[in-house]
């Protein structure tokens, strides 16, 4: 680890790891929270309310904020809030505004009139937006807080925070719905968004960076400018393709799951029971694996045997489309690819980290997701047409060769000897 003098880098000053694993894990928190409030239990009021199922469907396009965040991301490098410091500013700010948006929530009536669903159409949208800004924030603070081995761990701690929101909010949100009332749920929505709070204002301190951004234009264009600096033209090109397809494979069997489950005759509650609760259970213990693996492998070593792993999973779906096993072949097939994709989760997080500047975080972090997201959309898309074309076993295989183009690139780029991808910022070298 440089020393305290070195650009960008991560002073002792910051806190222990563990301080600095638990301030990331409650920023996972605070991401799914207002997430989950806005895609399942606003969905779930409106649903018991009697709302038409038309209107309940464009509740979705609230969450465009998430997909356009990049847009906006530059705005807080720009415009950091210095206190506590530059990422904590800014956190403390949306979550508190957010304890306000969730608790107002519990204000509204849903009902056909126009009025009252304009009003929620509104809360959604502005639930949205401000979600999305703390992404961004969540996201720059985590890459510029952790130091490179603990960045694996530190994933798996940001996922798991987020993880446990979901089952906050989506298991016991609705159970107090179902108690207490709807206008409840929100207010207990509010109070778990209330209680990340204390750990922002108590997180690690930031290291002030050397050259702060000091104009919009430089915000808008420095990140790029400075990512092409850093890693070279040629190979810029090749670290973004390399995001977009590391996890291709995932996207793809992702959109084909629950249609190949229900093509092989299980029933929705055998998909509710094993997709839903065994998933998660196995997407959480390889979140953790992932992180302990990562700390002791390292970067480049982590992306490559995941990835394999991966590829493993996707060929348990294979298996069970080519031979069956009924009930057992379908848990071991979900437990087998939720496993390795909590695992590739950890290490892909750990590897958008390591691309971006602490001075361009939140852009470049947005940027970098925002290239991932396509891997899970446009990609994806045509996955409907290839199952049904070749047949479920022959797309299966498919999904699992999907891995081969990012193993080309790691050659490359994160070559199984190397600590690092090439490219990546080094606070050694990079200044800040």
């Amino acid at each position: 680890m440089p020393s305290d003098s070195s650009p960008g880098s991560f002073p002792e000053a910051a806190g222990p790891t563990w301080q600095r694993l638990m301030a990331v894990a409650a920023q996972g928190v605070a991401s799914g929270t207002p997430y989950m409030v806005g895609s399942r239990l606003l969905q779930g009021w409106l649903s018991a309310s009697q709302v038409p199922l038309a209107l309940i469907g464009l509740i979705p396009l609230a969450e465009l904020p998430y997909t356009l965040k990049l847009f906006w991301a530059p705005l807080l490098d720009r415009w950091p809030i210095p206190w506590p410091d530059r990422r904590r500013g800014w956190l403390l700010l949306l979550q508190l505004t957010l304890v306000i948006v969730i608790g107002s929530m519990a204000l509204l009536r849903p009902s056909l009139d126009p009025v009252s669903l304009a009003a929620i159409g509104l809360m959604a949208l502005v639930l949205a937006v401000c979600s999305a800004t703390q992404d961004i924030a969540v996201d720059a603070y985590r890459t510029d807080l952790l130091p490179e081995l603990e960045r694996g761990p530190g994933a798996a701690a940001a996922s798991l925070g987020y993880r446990s929101a979901m089952l906050a909010i989506g298991a016991g949100g609705f159970l107090l719905a179902g108690r207490f009332g709807w206008p409840v749920a929100f207010l207990g929505a509010a109070a778990l968004m209330a209680a990340v709070v204390p750990f922002t204002l108590a997180a690690p301190r930031l290291t002030p960076i050397q050259h702060p951004v000091t104009s919009l234009r430089q915000a808008v264009l420095g990140p790029a400018r400075e990512f092409l600096r850093r890693s070279g033209p040629n190979r810029a090109w090749q670290l973004l393709l390399l995001v977009l397809l590391y996890r291709w494979p995932d996207g793809l069997l992702s959109a084909m799951a629950i249609p190949f489950l229900t093509a092989k005759g299980f029933s929705a509650a055998d998909i509710g029971l094993v997709q839903g609760g065994w998933a998660i259970g196995a997407t959480i213990a390889g979140t953790v694996l992932g992180g302990w693996l990562f700390s002791r492998l390292g970067m480049n070593r982590s992306l490559w045997l995941f990835a394999a792993a991966g590829a493993i999973g996707n060929l348990s779906y294979w298996a069970l489309a080519s031979f069956g096993s009924g009930l057992a072949g379908l848990i071991t097939a979900v437990s087998l690819e939720n496993l390795s994709g909590g695992m590739v989760g950890a290490v892909f997080v750990a590897l958008l980290m390591s691309l971006c500047n602490p001075r361009f975080s939140a852009t470049q972090y947005a940027l970098l997701s925002g290239v991932y997201a396509m891997s899970r959309s446009v990609l994806a898309a045509p996955a409907g047409v290839a199952a049904e074309r070749v047949g479920w076993p022959s797309f299966f295989l498919f999904t699992a060769a999907a891995s081969l183009p990012a193993f080309l690139l790691m050659t490359r780029l994160t070559p199984w000897n190397g600590s690092g991808a090439k490219g990546a910022f080094d606070p050694q070298r990079d200044p800040t």
